[in-house]
């Protein structure tokens, strides 16, 4: 028997990406964003969030 990749991808960890830049780093996945820090911050109001200083 020969060995294949199947096994080997099959206990990978799927990486999440953010959805508007797909950029693996800074990710905010509470409230199911699933959005960088960085595009949350250029889209936050869009998203319904206020900005208090």
């Amino acid at each position: 028997m020969s060995t294949t990749n199947k096994n080997e991808n099959k206990f990978e960890r799927k990486k999440k990406k953010c959805k508007m830049c797909g950029t693996q780093k800074g990710l905010i996945s509470k409230y199911n964003l699933g959005i960088c820090r960085r595009c949350f911050k250029q889209n936050a109001e869009r998203l319904g969030f206020k900005k208090y200083d």
